[in-house]
This record gives C-alpha cells, structure tokens and sequence, in this order.
C-alpha cells in the first residue's frame, strides 16, 4: 500500500504528476490531497483519473474550495469507479446541489462505505437528496453532515431514509439546528432502525420536548451505542426522560449530554439510572451546574455501578464536599478509570479526600484536577496517594495554587511511582525549590515522558536543576519551561544538558530572556543534538549574537522542524546568516519571526531563503517594519519558491508600492493560499494592484486587508477581481473607508461570484445606502456565508433592507450588525425575517440603540428559532 499527502495547486505541475499516479501507479491505494486549493477544476481532473484508477480506496479532498460543479464531476467518477470506499469532501461548498448529484452517485455506487460533506452548506435540500439515496444504497455506512444548516426538514428527510436503510452505522448531524421537531423525526426513526450505532446531534438546539423523544427511542432501539446530546438546551425534565431510558436500554455504551442545563435534579435523575445500568461506560456531564448536590447523587450511582469506566464532570462548581463523597465512592468503584473534575472549586479538603481514593482504588488512570483550589496541603495528599496507587499514568494539577513544599512532596513520590506519564504542573508556584525536587526524582523515574512547568517561576537556579536531571533522565520527550524567569545561565545549563540527552523531541522556553547568550548556548546544542524537532524561544530577547549562532547551527541540523522566534530582535547580519542556513536545511517547514525589528534594510538577505527552500510552508514576519523596499524583496523571491502556502506580512509599512511587488508575485505563485496585509497602508494604489492579480492567480484563497486606507477606488477595483475569476474564499477589508460606494461596487460583485464565504466590512461608513446594495445582492447570492457590518452607521433603514433579504437568502449564517444606530424598528424587522429565514446561525446586534420593546421580539424569536441572538 502507498500513501501520498501533499500540497498542490489548480494547474500546476504537482497536480499533472498527481493525475498521472492516479492513471498508472498500480500501487497507490491512499491519497491526501487536503487544503491544496484545487477548486472544481482541480476536482474535474481528479474525477477523471478516478474512473481510470481500479486500486485507489481513499480519497481525501477537505478544504479545497470545491463547489458544486466539481461535486458534479466526482459524483460522475463514483458511478463507474468500484474501488474507491472513503471520500472526504468536508469543508467545501458543495451545497445543495452537489449534495443531489453525490446522491445520484450513490444510487448505482456499490462500494463507498464512508462519505464526509461536513460544513458544505448543503442545506434541508442536499440531506433529502441523500436521504433518497440511502433508501436504496446498500454499503455506505459512516455519513458526516456535521454544521450543514440541514435544520429540521433535512432531519425529517433522513429519518424516513434510516426506517428503510439496512447498512448505516454512524451519522453526525452535529451543529444543524435540527430543534425539537428534527430530534422527534430522528427518535421515531430509531424506534425501528436496527444498525445504526452512532448518532451526533450535539449543538443543534434540542430542548426537553426533543430530549423526552430521544428518551423514547433508546427505550425501545437495541442497536445505538453511542449518543451525543452536548450543547443543546434541555434541563433537567429531557434529563428525567434520558435516565429513565437508561434503565431500560441494554446497548448504549456512551453518552455526551455536556453543556446543557442538567442541574441537580437532573443528576439525581441519572444516579439512578447508573445504579441499574449495565451497559453504559462512558458518561460526559460538564458544565451542567450538577453542584454538590449532584456530585453526592452520582458518587452514590458510582458504588453501585461496575460499567462506567470515564466520567467527565469539569465545571460544575463542585467543591470540596462532592469530591469527598465522590472520592469515597471511589474507594468501592472498581471500573472507572477516568475522571474530570477540572474547573470546580475543590480545595486541601477535597484532594485529601482524593488520597484515601487513589490509596485504594485500582482502576483510576486518567485524573483532572485543573483549575481547582488545591494549594500544598492538598498536592501533600495527592502524593501520598501517587506513591500508593499503581495505575494512574496522567495528573493534571495545572493551574492551582500549589507551591514548592506541594512540589517537593510529589517529586518524592515520583521517585517510587512508575507509572505516571504525563504530570502538569503549569501556571503554580513551585520555583526554584520546587523544581529542584522534581529535578531530583526525574533522575530515578523512568516513566514520565512528558512534564508542564510552564508558569512557575522556577528561574535560573530551577532550570539549571532540570538540566542535570535531564542529562541522565532516558523517558522524558516534552518538556515545558514556559514564562518562568530564566535568563542566560539558565538556557547555557540546558543546552548542556541537550548535547547528550537523546530523547527529548520538545523543549518550550517562550517568555523568558535567554538573551544572546543563551541562544548561542542552544545553537551549539543544536549542532549535535538529533531528537529536538520543536524549539519555541518566542519573546527571549534574542538579538544578533544569538539569531547568528542560530543560523550556523541550521547547517548541520537535521531534525528541527518548528523553530519560534516571535517577538525577539532580527538585526543587521542575522537575516544573511539565516538565509544561508534555511537553504540548506531540510526539515523546518514553520518559521516565526513576528515582532523580531528586521526592517527593510535586514529583509535583503532573508528573503533570499525562499527562492532555493523547499520545505518551508509558514512563514510569520508580522510587524517588522519590513516597508516597501523589503516587500520588493520578498516578491522576488515569491516568485521562485514553491512551497509557501501562508505569508503574515501585517503591520509592517508597506505601502502601495510594496503591494504592487507583492502582486506581481502572485500573479506567478502557484503555492500561496493566505496573505495577510493588515495594518499596512498599501491604500487605493495597492489595492488596485492586487485586485488585478487576483485575476490571475488561481491558489490565493484568504486576504487580509484590515486597516489600510483603502477607499471606494480600491473597492471597486477589488469587486471587479471577484467577477473575474478570482479564488477568493475569504476577504477582509475591515476599519477602511470604502463608504457606501465601495459597498455598491462589492454588492455587483456578490450577484455573480460564486466562491466568496466570507466578507468583513466592519468599520467602513457604509451607512444605509451600502447596507441596502448588500441586501439586494444577498437576495440572489448563494455562497456568501459570513457578513460582517459592524460600526457602520446603519440605522432601522438599512436593517429593515437587511431583514427582507433574510426572508430570500437561503446561505448566509453569520450576520453581525453590532455597533450600528439600529432602533426598534429595525428589530422588529429582523424578528420577522427570522421566521421565515431557515440558515441564519447567528445573528449580532450588540451596541445598538435597542428598546425594551425591540429586545422582547428578539428574545422571543431567540426562544422560538435556532438562531443566536446577540443583543
């Protein structure tokens, strides 16, 4: 078997060899071609070579901004390819009618047995295309529609299909407000469905009426293993309902309800479900205000139940009373082996409680205590339980209030526990004491393979503690020394300590100040050392000694792959010496130097990396005062690299003619997918410019131009690129001055672009006038999925425009008019849209000038509809 993933683009010679495998390589059976940008065109050619292709069995083509048309030509290659059992098209645009014709596809396909369209926009008409499929189709068994707006006619569409289909086992529906009406559709599907075994409807607005549904289906269903009801909106009645089910259900093995409104009676309710079900293993409740009370009613469930295996309760304010009788529970629970009990109050009294738990239970593997109130008493109690239990292998205790003594008393039980391997202890107070303790135990452990130290001020003296430890310690892969005051003689010590050690892969030392000397310490390591593959130095002060001693250790490196040099300072003869050093270099492929003072007279030398490179892929030089004269720089080299996908060039004082250099770069760039140019001043000039290569270029697909004096001219000059061909998904063209003329030009564009997802207008006085061009165009538009209109002085005018193309508009999801002049008219307006108007996700009016009245509708129809309603 052969497995191919990489980077091509729409076009170029990568995709041509592509095809060619497709057609000849007898071998490849897998193929990865996720986020390259290959668009329908792309997708056309790939359908092509797959109804040649008899061996290929996976395809994956997410993110790749295909549409329908290039859905259309795939679905034409599944009618005669016989081979291929995993297409993943998620994270397209497909929509409804790509969803229809994958749908013909099925009808005759006998061999696909898992298809992924999550986040495709296919709306209520693409689920009951499918749904007709699967009346007929007799070997798909996995199908993802997650976040696809099918709302609670596609639920009702596919509900009919499961009483008939014979062969789906997993279908995720998560995140399409599918309400109450859809989960009743689905639970009386589930009554006399007997194979499908997962169901995902997480996030879709179920209340208690749906929840209830549910109840009665898993009442009656013997198939259903695995039910996920997170981040809905029932309390404590749908919850009654569900307990009750469990008694009675014999397969459900897990069960997500996290994020709704449960409370404790809700808990009490599911307590004695626990007590009389055998089946259930995993149990997610977090953030759920389960309280003590809950927490008391669940640890009685625990002692009686021998199935639950994972339990998670994190952020349910219980405290130090529920983890005491949770704990007890523990002490006679024999299965369960997970336990989430981060973000709740427990203190000492808590965790002492834990100890005579982790003392005799023998199942318990996984403990999270983050973000709780434990201070050394208790991790002094935890460790005597560390030392006594022998199956625990993760501890989180991130995020406390433990100091060195607490510290201390765990690394002595580190030295007799061996089979702890991940501990966090990040965001304490363990310092230097602390840290020495913990250095001595890593000395003896031979288990713990990853260690989070991050944010405990353990300075010099702790980093060079850990260091010694790490000389000899054998296990350890991560470690992280984060934002914890070590200066030079710190990072001199562990540079040491890296020349001999050979199995740390991760070392993060953001937030400190090595300074120069301990970057150069870290280089000579570097030289030598053949494990380190990450290296975060972020915001060290690192300045010209230590970037250079940087550069001469990349020529003999060869496993570094992701350096971080954000917020240090590149200066004079370092970006040369980087250059150099990066040609050669064959593994880095994420290289960040935001906020590192290069400028456009230290660019020269840098950018001449690109031009020979062919590993990088990331590339981060946000404010750096790089100008115009550095943009030239950097275009040249553009236009020879052939691996860059993601260029951050904000905040760096280019003006236009530096965006001019940048876009006859892109004209050529077959690689390029994001530029980011905010907080530049490239202004109408520039605009122009890139307008005109984004005619051109085919891969481009997010642009950021946030804060660049662009007025109307630029506007228009980008509206005409997005008639024209261009690849755009994403554009941001927030805080300029494109005024209301600007917003005409892009509402011309909206009427005939069929790529653009997401436009941020936010902050350019658009007012009323603009507001009711965009309206207009969204009457017709079918692919803008996100607007963004916020601060533009609309008044009730424009958002009475804006409601009645919400009554039309059959694809935007994301509206946000936050900050406007908006009354409660224009309120009224919007409510009365949101009845009709079957997409819209989320809806912002927050800072408007809304009434009580205007705040009633809107609450009502919050209350009535899926959307989201901020205001």
């Amino acid at each position: 078997m052969v497995t191919t993933s990489h980077k091509i683009a729409t076009g170029s010679e990568a995709l041509a060899e592509t095809l060619n495998a497709l057609k000849t390589n007898l071998a490849l059976t897998i193929l990865n071609l996720e986020d390259n940008s290959i668009g329908d065109s792309g997708a056309q050619a790939i359908s092509g070579a797959i109804e040649a292709n008899w061996n290929l069995t996976t395809l994956d083509l997410s993110s790749n901004s295909i549409r329908s048309n290039g859905a259309q030509a795939l679905s034409e290659a599944l009618k005669i390819n016989s081979t291929l059992t995993t297409l993943n098209l998620g994270y397209n645009k497909i929509r409804s009618k790509g969803a229809q014709a994958l749908s013909e596809a099925l009808k005759s396909n006998s061999t696909l047995t898992t298809l992924n369209l999550a986040d495709n926009s296919i709306r209520s008409n693409g689920a009951q295309a499918l749904s007709e499929a699967l009346k007929s189709n007799s070997t798909l068994t996995t199908l993802n529609l997650a976040h696809n707006s099918i709302r609670s006619n596609g639920a009702q569409a596919l509900s009919e299909a499961l009483k008939s289909n014979s062969t789906l086992t997993s279908l995720e529906l998560n995140g399409n407000s599918i309400g109450d009406d859809g989960a009743q559709a689905l639970s009386e599907a589930l009554k006399s469905n007997s194979t499908l075994t997962s169901l995902k409807l997480n996030g879709n607005s179920i209340g208690d009426d749906g929840a209830q549904m549910m109840a009665e289906a898993i009442k009656s269903n013997s198939t259903l293993t695995t039910l996920n009801l997170e981040w809905n909106s029932f309390e404590s009645i749908g919850t009654q309902a569900l307990a009750q089910a469990l008694m009675a259900n014999s397969t459900l093995t897990t069960l997500y309800l996290s994020g709704n409104w449960i409370g404790n009676n809700g808990a009490q309710a599911l307590a004695q479900a626990l007590m009389a079900n055998s089946t259930l293993t995993t149990l997610y409740l977090s953030s759920n205000w389960l309280g003590d009370n809950g927490a008391q009613a669940l640890a009685q469930a625990l002692m009686a139940n021998s199935t639950l295996t994972t339990l998670y309760l994190s952020s349910n304010r219980i405290g130090d009373n529920g983890a005491q009788t949770l704990s007890f529970a523990l002490t006679i629970n024999s299965t369960l082996t997970t336990l989430d009990m981060s973000n709740n109050p427990i203190g000492d009294i808590g965790a002492h409680a834990l100890l005579e738990a982790l003392s005799t239970d023998s199942a318990l593997v996984n403990l999270n205590l983050r973000n709780n109130k434990i201070q050394d008493n208790g991790a002094q109690a935890l460790s005597g339980a560390i030392e006594a239990n022998w199956n625990l292998t993760t501890l989180d205790l991130s995020s406390n209030s433990i100091r060195s003594n607490g510290a201390q008393a765990l690394s002595e039980a580190l030295k007799i526990n061996s089979t702890l391997t991940t501990l966090n202890l990040a965001d304490n107070s363990i310092r230097s004491n602390g840290a020495q303790a913990l250095s001595e135990a890593l000395k003896s452990n031979s288990t713990l393979t990853s260690l989070e130290l991050n944010g405990n001020s353990i300075g010099d003296d702790g980093a060079q503690m850990m260091a010694q430890a790490i000389k000899s310690n054998s296990t350890l892969t991560t470690l992280n020394l984060g934002c914890n005051k070590i200066r030079s003689n710190g990072a001199q010590a562990l540079s040491e300590a890296l020349k001999s050690n050979s199995t740390l892969t991760s070392l993060k030392l953001n937030d400190n100040s090595i300074g120069d000397d301990g970057a150069e310490a870290l280089a000579e390591a570097l030289k030598t050392n053949s494990a380190l593959t990450t290296l975060d130095l972020w915001g060290n002060k690192i300045w010209y000694r230590g970037l250079l001693a940087f550069s001469e250790a990349f020529k003999s490196n060869s496993t570094l792959v992701t350096l971080d040099l954000q917020h240090n300072l590149l200066k004079d003869k370092i970006a040369l010496a980087l250059s150099d050093t990066i040609k050669a270099h064959l593994t880095l492929t994420t290289l960040e130097l935001q906020r590192s003072l290069i400028g456009d007279n230290r660019a020269p030398a840098l950018v001449e990396v690109f031009k020979t490179n062919s590993t990088l892929t990331t590339l981060d030089l946000g404010y750096n005062s790089i100008g115009d004269d550095g943009s030239l720089l950097l275009s040249g080299a553009l236009k020879t690299n052939s691996t860059l996908t993601t260029l951050n060039l904000a905040g760096n004082s280019i003006g236009s003619d530096g965006a001019l250099a940048l876009a006859e770069a892109i004209k050529i760039s077959t690689t390029l997918a994001t530029l980011d140019l905010q907080n530049n001043m490239i202004g109408d000039n520039g605009a122009l410019a890139l307008a005109e290569a984004l005619k051109i270029n085919l891969t481009l697909t997010t642009l950021d131009l946030w804060g660049n004096l662009i007025g109307p001219i630029g506007a228009q000059a980008l509206s005409e690129a997005l008639q024209t061909g261009s690849r755009l998904t994403v554009l941001y063209l927030q805080n300029n001055s494109i005024g209301s003329t600007g917003a005409l030009a892009l509402s011309e564009a909206l009427l005939t672009n069929l790529v653009l997802a997401s436009l941020d207008l936010w902050g350019n006085s658009i007012g009323d006038c603009g507001t009711l061009a965009l309206s207009e165009a969204l009457k017709s538009n079918h692919t803008l999925i996100t607007l963004h209109l916020q601060r533009n002085s609309i008044t009730d005018n424009g958002a009475q425009a804006m409601a009645e193309a919400l009554k039309i508009n059959s694809t935007l999801s994301i509206l946000n008019l936050a900050g406007n002049l908006i009354r409660d008219n224009g309120a009224f307006a919007l409510s009365q849209a949101l009845e009709t108007n079957q997409t819209l996700a989320f809806l912002e009016l927050q800072n408007n000038l809304i009434g009580v009245n205007g705040s009633q509708a809107l609450h009502h129809m919050s209350l009535s509809m899926s959307c989201t309603i901020g205001y």
